[in-house]
């Protein structure tokens, strides 16, 4: 299964909410904005800033911002500045370790035009687009309240009519 490890997911949550955001914001505001704690914000920002993708300011009215415009930042960019370039396997000509099956191997090259096509899929859904999309689906919307501030469907114990 390709699966982007749980920093990465991080990173993509953060770049939407600064996109959504636009402007200059601290680490505890992102934080706090977000859910993602403080020190992992700041573990994630120090990636996104040495891949590009961010601009850290410092001073009183420092923070973080967009590097780039949303809509020149691919997911296949979010990708690759955590967890560096997408491949599905080692088994690629430009790897760095080799693979002991490679001279028989009946893959050997083919991993190259798999591994490009996720790369094409991916460069072509950019930041701007996942952020003109709602941030929660409607049939995902936030769970009411009932009148002593209790959340979800099921009554509290002990709360509204008793059943006969």
């Amino acid at each position: 299964m390709f699966r982007i490890n749980r920093l990465t997911d991080y990173a993509v949550v953060l770049l939407l909410d600064m996109a959504r955001a636009g402007q200059v914001r601290a680490a505890h505001q992102i934080a706090a904005d977000t859910g993602i704690p403080v020190p992992t914000v700041a573990k994630v920002m120090k990636a996104l800033v040495r891949a590009g993708l961010v601009r850290s300011t410092r001073g009183s009215s420092g923070g973080y911002i967009l590097a780039r415009s949303a809509d020149s930042i691919a997911v296949a960019d979010m990708i690759e500045a955590l967890e560096g370039p997408i491949a599905l396997t080692a088994c690629v000509h430009d790897a760095d370790e080799t693979c002991d099956r490679e001279g028989f191997c009946p893959m050997s090259g083919h991993w190259n035009r798999v591994n490009a096509a996720v790369r094409q899929a991916l460069t072509g859904i950019t930041l701007a687009e996942m952020a003109s999309r709602p941030a929660r689906p409607a049939w995902l919307a936030p769970p009411a309240t009932d009148t002593d501030g209790a959340f979800g469907c099921a009554p509290r114990v002990g709360s509204g009519p008793a059943l006969a």
